[in-house]
């Protein structure tokens, strides 16, 4: 996807919802999609109808783009693609590149991720603290377009300090318990086998799933902060006394949607 591309999209944002700046987005994950639907004056698009955005078709992931009104206009991304589906780099992380275009200086990414961590449970949420790449894949690969970032971008601060603080600050109101990892992303389909997730352990990650970085590095690369928050929605393999399934995923989530919610009514206000 080019600059051109990335542009060409926001701006039917802006000509479809008549807002034409967003301060912050937000990426839900697998089934949480329909909180979006639920703020104050919400505008559904289709990602079908916005040019160039890829259409997901995984189970949980509705593929819509909401903008509202949250002490100012704000995206939420109902729906993300996936490597594993298919998808190029350049189609996964397209979504947060067009919110950064239209305005959003902010990314919230929020994700379903496997428990690795002693003590981490279903149901559990986390920020993300920092992450492990184990794909050998990275979004930046390739010409590099000086309109969206260096060719050499600072990842010392992935997930901002600063939003963590805000977030466990919105958690304490909210009262929910947020606790804090390291995310690893593997590419997937397949669930990680016991070894993988011994090795994921073993170099120091608490969380594992098949999305959010490449989100995170093309949004640091434009220059955006980003808050990730995960929430567990089973524990991971070798630690999982049962096989794993995305309906477990689903499930969990559905369960947990309600202090979801809860946070994110009182952290988005207060973002930016």
């Amino acid at each position: 996807m080019t600059f051109d591309d990335i542009s060409a999209a926001a701006t039917t944002i802006a000509e479809r919802t008549g807002r034409p700046a967003h301060r912050l987005a937000v990426v839900l994950g697998s089934g949480l999609g329909d909180y979006a639907s639920t703020l104050h004056g919400a505008i559904a698009i289709p990602y079908a109808e916005i040019p160039g955005w890829p259409v997901p078709s995984v189970v949980g992931h509705s593929g819509t783009l909401y903008s509202a009104d949250v002490n100012g206009p704000i995206l939420v991304l109902s729906g993300r693609a996936h490597m594993y589906e298919g998808r190029s780099l350049d189609e996964v992380v397209f979504g947060v590149r067009v919110a950064v275009t239209a305005g959003a200086r902010i990314i919230v990414l929020t994700n379903a991720a496997g428990g690795v961590a002693d003590g981490l449970h279903p149901g559990d949420l986390v920020l993300i603290s920092d992450h492990l790449n184990l794909t050998g894949r990275n979004p930046l690969t390739g010409p590099n377009d000086q309109r969206l970032g260096p060719r050499f971008p600072d990842m010392t601060n992935v997930y901002s300090p600063t939003l963590r603080s805000l977030a466990r600050e919105a958690g304490a109101r909210a009262g929910v318990r947020l606790g804090e990892g390291v995310y690893a992303w593997l590419s997937g389909p397949s669930y990680e086998t016991p070894a993988e997730i011994h090795m994921v352990a073993t170099l120091g990650g608490d969380l594992v799933g098949m999305s959010t970085v490449p989100e995170a590095i093309a949004a640091r690369h434009m220059r955006a902060a980003v808050l990730g928050i995960s929430l567990v929605t089973n524990l991971a393999a070798g630690i999982s006394p049962t096989p794993l399934a995305h309906e477990e995923v689903q499930e969990t989530a559905s369960m947990a949607r309600d202090q979801f919610t809860r946070l994110l009514d009182h952290l988005l206000p207060v973002l930016g």
